[in-house]
């Protein structure tokens, strides 16, 4: 069965969904970095992100973050609401490290004084430049009133995941989300939007700071499916299938 594709992003395709106002979100095992100029395939990364963001996601709504996640649909898809995304990725740092350790030359892994939010428009042939909460208002890709709802669910998430992921042994360094506009019968609400895994956390072992994210991939650490998988793991998501599972479908409609 072909389905109409609604749109291709470096990581993810999101097809029409069986019912309206829905999206199928499809994960793919091709990796990019530094705006798309290292590309890659990490195997089985498609599998592993899909259940790491659907019981991340599962979590956030336990404690009413509203996302756009319905449910997994198997391997590789999810189903999701059909929401206007805000062109913005909101990066939450809790550590100095990637490209905030190089602007203000902090040393990597030194702590911050508190958490910072930062905002960049989700824009790859400007290179996904940072701008301030002014830009955003001025050239009306949010109002004042998203983005305070933006950074009230950022915070919320951060001390969530925080915890969670150190429970498991893992700081979570920073991080990046989307959101979006959610229609409901003339209402709008803001809700979390995309995914969240390996690909867009920092994930640093609390023992050896050993890097279990997309790090591994961006400076050629090598092991990065094992980074991923051990993410899996701990949180207790690692699909119970042989490797071959992992490798996903060879074509694709």
């Amino acid at each position: 069965m072909r389905r109409r594709r609604i749109y291709e992003g470096k990581a993810k395709v999101l097809f029409e969904g069986p019912e309206p106002g829905t999206l199928v979100q499809y994960f793919k095992d091709d990796a990019t970095a530094f705006n798309n100029q290292k590309q890659g395939v990490i195997t089985g990364k498609g599998v592993l992100n899909n259940r790491i963001s659907e019981y991340l996601m599962l979590r956030l709504s336990e404690i009413g973050v509203p996302t756009h996640f319905v449910r997994r649909l198997n391997m590789r898809e999810q189903l999701v609401r059909e929401v206007e995304i805000i062109p913005i990725e909101v990066v939450v740092r809790n550590v100095a490290a990637g490209s905030l350790a190089k602007r203000f030359r902090l040393e990597e892994g030194s702590a911050l004084p508190r958490s910072i939010v930062e905002y960049y428009l989700k824009n790859d042939e400007l290179g996904d430049p940072l701008v301030s909460e002014e830009h955003i208002t001025a050239f009306g890709w949010a109002n004042p009133q998203d983005i305070d709802d933006i950074l009230q669910l950022s915070l919320r998430i951060n001390d969530f995941l925080s915890g969670l992921f150190h429970g498991i042994g893992l700081r979570l360094v920073d991080f990046k989300l989307e959101y979006g506009r959610l229609w409901e019968e003339e209402q709008m609400r803001i809700v979390l939007a995309d995914e969240i895994s390996p690909d867009s956390c920092r994930l640093w072992d609390i023992e050896t700071n050993e890097k279990l994210d997309k790090d591994r991939f961006r400076r050629d650490l090598g092991r990065v499916e094992e980074a991923y998988q051990e993410v899996a793991r701990r949180l207790g998501v690692l699909p119970e299938a042989g490797p071959m599972d992992l490798k996903g479908p060879k074509v694709m409609q």
